[in-house]
């Protein structure tokens, strides 16, 4: 809990009273995106957005040398927050940049330690930290762990997520796809337990080198029907196949059945991501919250599976969500 404490207040830098917009900072591995988003009703008013992710920025900052790695990393968002003041033609000077994802890491602008699950939904127990940047103040949201898992930057979006999901008991099932993919537990209004699945990474691995890589091709339309049933399918198989074995079945898909690598290409898909949703209880109530496509590969896959699920709002939207929660919380927009 923050239990009163808010670094604004104690400062006393900047008043928010009235203010009806923040600035959503969404800084990942390997992509940076800043939105200007309306209070009230979460509306993107502006995007700046590149591929100047954090591996590529703290390498860029380690090569300089000189220059500390606060000023290098905040000079590098002042000139995107000055970008949007070009495209919008007026001044940003004084809303708040809330920041989620790999900023808080190691390599990141400021390396904060994660917060011990449980947290509340609602955000208070995570511990967000103020930094102070010229005109725009900074809220940077730190990560989240067990004993042996972690995550940066999902958190934030499991606050927005659970804002749509009712607070009961019940033990619920908040499923985050991706290429490390998240289930995470949810009862009684805290985040009580999660686990990472390397899915997606597998998939890259598996597709873009080794002997899969010959045998499928990215391409095909998901909407075609020889995939979704190439894809389903694999998933279905996943049930019967160990994992290790299914994967070869990729090959033998087009060298004894002369399956389209585009086919293939889904049918890998579809047996990695029913070997994850083998982990998945059964009767517990599943909330699904992703981009497109992988929320229609998922939902897809449970379908086929017998999972129900509740499609969830997208990501982004429970990014923006979740951030909005955290800064409220911090007073600052009430």
């Amino acid at each position: 809990m923050w239990n009163g404490y808010n670094p604004l207040r104690q400062h006393g830098l900047i008043n928010f009273t009235g203010m009806d917009t923040f600035l959503s900072c969404d800084w990942g591995t390997s992509n940076f995106r800043l939105r200007l988003v309306r209070k009230d009703d979460l509306l993107v008013l502006a995007t700046v957005q590149n591929d100047q992710g954090i591996a590529q920025t703290a390498k860029a900052w380690q090569q300089q040398g000189g220059t500390s790695r606060k000023m290098y990393y905040t000079d590098f968002l002042n000139r995107q927050i000055s970008e949007m003041e070009h495209q919008l033609g007026k001044t940003l000077s004084g809303i708040p940049v809330v920041m989620s994802g790999m900023v808080s890491s190691s390599i990141g602008l400021v390396e904060l330690p994660y917060t011990k699950l449980p947290f509340n939904t609602d955000g208070t127990g995570l511990t967000p930290e103020f930094i102070e940047n010229g005109h725009n103040p900074l809220l940077v949201i730190s990560g989240a762990c067990t004993a042996d898992d972690v995550m940066r930057g999902e958190e934030t979006k499991i606050v927005g997520a659970a804002a749509s999901m009712p607070v009961t008991e019940q033990e619920k099932l908040l499923l985050l796809p991706g290429t490390h993919s998240k289930h995470v537990w949810v009862q009684g209004g805290q985040v009580t337990g999660f686990h990472t699945f390397m899915t997606g990474e597998f998939f890259a691995l598996l597709s873009g080198g080794g002997i899969l890589a010959g045998s499928v091709a990215e391409g095909g339309a998901f909407s075609d029907p020889a995939n979704r049933e190439s894809f389903i399918s694999a998933v279905r198989h996943s049930r019967e196949i160990p994992v290790l074995q299914h994967c070869f079945r990729v090959r033998t898909n087009q060298l004894l059945k002369g399956m389209p690598a585009e086919q293939n290409y889904y049918y890998l898909s579809g047996l990695l991501i029913g070997e994850e949703l083998k982990a998945i209880k059964a009767g517990v109530p599943v909330y699904l919250m992703g981009g497109a496509l992988h929320t229609q590969l998922y939902a897809l896959a449970c379908e086929a599976l017998d999972i129900r699920t509740v499609l969830m709002p997208d990501a982004d939207a429970a990014l923006i969500k979740g951030q909005q929660i955290i800064l409220s919380g911090y007073g600052r927009l009430s």
